[in-house]
């Protein structure tokens, strides 16, 4: 394989599309800092560039241990996996995995020294339950508890642990708009378990939507949708955000779109489905910070 080549595994590997995953929580955590009268742009891009690693790290764990547990077969229904593909060797996927959450950890010292020893446990628990998604003894992703670590980790966490770097303070306010945020995340979680129920049940994967069914992912799926548009509502009406903070209503056409989709796409055809997911959290994501800092 030429050098080229390799670069491209290593891109597929960290799969592009679920960065929006990394960049939502900061963004939104951040304007919420600026809408709140204080705010340090070079605490938000370190924050950001931990939270992109972290993500990429958990997307190489995933890879890695689906790939020895079984869980990526040549039936598989999503994008090409570069371990199964024979890609990325297991040694050399062992070696990125260190490399990228140690890179974290080193980057997030630098937070740990400017505000104090609660980043230092977010950034260490983050970490942990990276690899514990799909590692260790009891990997959350075969447990039925990676949707709660998604939205745990992606929405309230992310989004609150970025606020608390430039306030010092856990709000009210700051755990309310992570709550968008983690649940359109995992929406796109919500999507990929359910597409891939028959092989991640073969594996002993046992997903929420392998314990529960398809039927009890596209409510689940809705139901996050709702709260995302419920919470502006809130903001508003209970703690004086200005109007500008219902921009993401302007998605609603989108939203019935997925809604349709999940009930209607099946097989690969819910690729486009975690595809346009993926995109909408961002776009929310962006309109909410928007309406934030207006």
């Amino acid at each position: 394989m030429n050098k080229q080549s390799k670069i491209q595994s290593w891109i597929l590997a960290s799969r592009p599309k679920t960065l929006p995953a990394a960049f939502v929580p900061v963004l939104v955590g951040s304007s919420l800092a600026y809408n709140q009268g204080k705010f340090y742009p070079l605490y938000s891009l370190i924050a950001l560039i931990c939270s992109l690693l972290i993500q990429i790290g958990t997307n190489f764990t995933n890879d890695l241990y689906d790939h020895l547990k079984g869980a990526d077969t040549e039936k598989r229904k999503g994008p090409l996996r570069v371990l199964s593909a024979g890609l990325i060797s297991p040694n050399e996927m062992k070696v990125a995995i260190v490399f990228v959450f140690g890179l974290t950890f080193l980057l997030g010292l630098y937070l740990v020294y400017v505000t104090d020893w609660n980043i230092f446990i977010i950034g260490v628990f983050s970490i942990l339950a990276g690899l514990a998604y799909t590692a260790g003894p009891y990997p959350l992703a075969y447990h039925g508890l990676g949707d709660l670590f998604v939205f745990l980790f992606f929405g309230i966490i992310g989004t609150m642990g970025t606020y608390y770097l430039h306030h010092q303070e856990f709000t009210f306010i700051s755990f309310l708009v992570s709550l968008p945020v983690g649940a359109l995340i995992t929406n796109i979680l919500i999507v990929n378990n359910y597409r891939d129920v028959e092989e991640d049940k073969q594996a002993g994967k046992n997903t929420l939507s392998v314990i529960l069914g398809r039927e009890f992912s596209r409510y689940e799926y809705i139901f996050f949708l709702l709260l995302a548009f419920f919470i502006p509502f809130i903001l508003y009406f209970e703690f004086n955000f200005n109007a500008t903070i219902f921009l993401p209503y302007v998605t609603l056409p989108v939203a019935i779109i997925l809604v349709k989709m999940i009930f209607n796409y099946q097989g690969q055809q819910l690729n486009k489905t975690l595809e346009v997911s993926a995109k909408y959290s961002a776009l929310y994501g962006i309109l909410f910070s928007a309406g934030m800092i207006i």
